[in-house]
This record gives structure tokens, C-alpha cells and sequence, in this order.
């Protein structure tokens, strides 16, 4: 089984099939360019998959390939629900057959709740709408089907025990998230396992990591930062994101002892005080304080 394939986005599929129709017709970029009335970077753009044309564009494209609005009604599924760097991972998630994702200081968005998402997305949108907070935790919610409604992707999930102890939400439901998460692994529809604050330094340390393998496909790696995110599909690249989970996945604990521990985390929460935040940062405080009086008594 050929298996260097790199796994196709729709909206690849979409500029391939604008390539081939383009040539069947007998013009090149710059001909079609003319036609629609754009550059023909943008129409290299368009083929390669690295951006989709504007409703107008797309009209203008079935006039001059006389493709009768085949390029207009495609366009219309191919509208991203998502931001641009993380649109490819999520159109290509529902192809995989296995994901392996590691969190760490977020629990990952495939497993989110409505409240954990909610408080999430409300964190770096300080001046956000109702109704666009409304439909990200929707499409976020929507991600989810995947594993709520199918038995594949085969699903292994890594946690860092900094993602079940943060405090998202509130301990309502920072409790909530991480009962759902347990019960997902209970079910056997995920695999668990928790690198706990004991195992120290690990492979994984620096970064999240969300792996795909597909079954006529290469595997893919994607790590996201602030405001950015990042597809590899160079099998070095990729093949030691493989390695560096599967280092960090030799530290966690098993699943039985990471399942009673999310469990046991999820109870601190239901039983936490109505301002938790508060009482840490004045121990916190209180601890600086008494270590600075330390080092001034040596």
C-alpha cells in the first residue's frame, strides 16, 4: 500500500479539480487571470489549495471554463467554520484513523464541553459578541460528533496533569470537563493516560501535539501556539513528533491510575471554595513571602 501520499484538504481538491479543468480548456494561468480578473499568482493560489476564491471569482471561473457553476456550488461547502492556519487539521481529522493529542495546560477541543469551551474562547476575546462566541462553541461542539457519533478515529489522549488542575470555567465546570473525559475513557472510546507533575521533565514539555494517521495516507503532525498553528507533513518532521509522543507516553500513568485520577482531580474541583483563584494566589504569596525571608536569615 503506497503510503508517502500526503492526505488532501478539500479545499486541495477543489484547486486540483480548477487545474484540470483549467487545462482541459486549453488556457494557462495567465489566460484564466484575464478572464476572471485577478493575478495569476492568485490563480496558482487557488490551484494549490493555499486559498479559495471569493463567491464573484468563483462565478467568473465558471463563465470562462463554462463549467455551468460547478466552482460556485463547491465553494459554498467549502466555507471555513474555523480559523485559516487550523482549517486543513479540521477538515482532515475526520479522515484519520487513529489521533494521538496531548494537552498541554488546555484539555484538547475535541473533548471540550460547552462550558470549558465557553470559557476558553471568552479568555483571549475580551470584547467578543454573544452571537460570535455562540457559533464558536458551536463548531466546536460540531468537532466533537467525531468521536461522540463514530467508533473511528482510534483516539489515544495524553494529558498533562496542569491541563485537569487549571481551574477553567469555574469548579462547576472544570468538574464537568473532566467527568466527561473519564467517562470517555471508561466507555473505551478513548485511550487516557496522565503525565502527572512526579514524572518531571518529559518529551513533550514545550509544546501540544495533535498527530493523524490515515490508512491510504501519510500521517501528519500539527503543533499550535499563539494566534498561529503548524501542519508538518515532512515524514522527518513528522516521524519525530511520533517519537517525542511516544517518549512522553512511556512517563505517563496507565489508564486505570490516570482514569481514578482524573476522577479524583475532578472532585477537588466539585468541592473547591467559590473563589479558589483568590486562596492560591495568597498562598502563592504567602510562600514567596517566607522563602524571601529565608535567603535573607543565610
Amino acid at each position: 500500500m503506497e503510503m508517502s501520499r500526503k492526505p488532501r484538504t478539500p479545499r486541495e481538491k477543489y484547486g486540483e479539480e480548477l487545474r484540470l479543468r483549467r487545462i482541459a480548456a486549453g488556457l494557462t494561468q495567465e489566460a484564466l487571470s484575464e478572464r476572471v480578473v485577478c493575478s495569476p499568482t492568485l490563480i496558482s493560489h487557488w490551484e494549490a489549495g493555499r486559498r479559495l476564491p471569493k463567491p464573484d471569482d468563483a462565478r467568473r471561473i465558471d463563465i470562462a471554463l463554462n463549467t455551468d457553476g460547478f466552482f460556485v456550488r463547491w465553494l459554498a461547502d467549502l466555507d471555513s467554520k474555523f480559523a485559516q492556519f487550523f482549517t486543513p487539521v479540521a477538515e482532515l481529522e475526520r479522515e484519520a484513523t487513529e489521533i494521538r493529542q496531548y494537552g498541554l495546560s488546555l484539555i484538547p477541543g475535541l473533548l471540550q464541553t460547552d462550558a470549558y469551551a465557553r470559557a476558553v474562547f471568552q479568555s483571549y476575546r475580551p470584547n467578543h459578541r454573544a452571537e460570535e462566541l455562540d457559533e464558536l462553541i458551536v463548531n466546536r461542539m460540531e468537532r466533537g460528533r467525531l468521536l461522540r457519533e463514530s467508533a473511528t478515529p482510534v483516539t489515544w489522549t495524553l494529558l498533562d496533569e496542569a491541563a485537569l488542575r487549571r481551574c477553567i470555567g469555574g469548579p462547576p465546570a472544570m468538574a464537568e470537563q473532566l467527568h466527561k473525559v473519564a467517562d470517555m475513557a471508561e466507555s473505551g472510546r478513548l485511550r487516557l493516560h496522565v503525565l502527572t507533575f512526579a514524572s518531571g521533565a518529559h518529551a513533550l514539555l514545550e509544546s501540544s501535539l495533535y498527530l493523524l494517521n490515515f490508512a491510504d495516507a501519510a500521517p501528519l503532525a500539527y503543533v499550535e501556539g499563539l494566534r498561529t498553528g503548524n501542519l508538518m507533513d515532512d515524514p522527518a518532521l513528522v516521524e519525530a513528533c511520533h517519537a517525542s509522543y511516544t517518549l512522553a507516553l512511556s512517563e505517563a500513568a496507565s489508564q486505570q491510575s490516570s482514569v481514578a485520577l482524573v476522577r479524583a482531580i475532578a472532585e477537588e474541583h466539585e468541592h473547591a471554595p467559590h473563589q479558589p483563584h483568590r486562596r492560591l494566589c495568597r498562598d502563592a504569596d504567602r510562600l514567596v513571602q517566607v522563602q524571601l525571608q529565608r535567603r535573607l536569615q543565610r
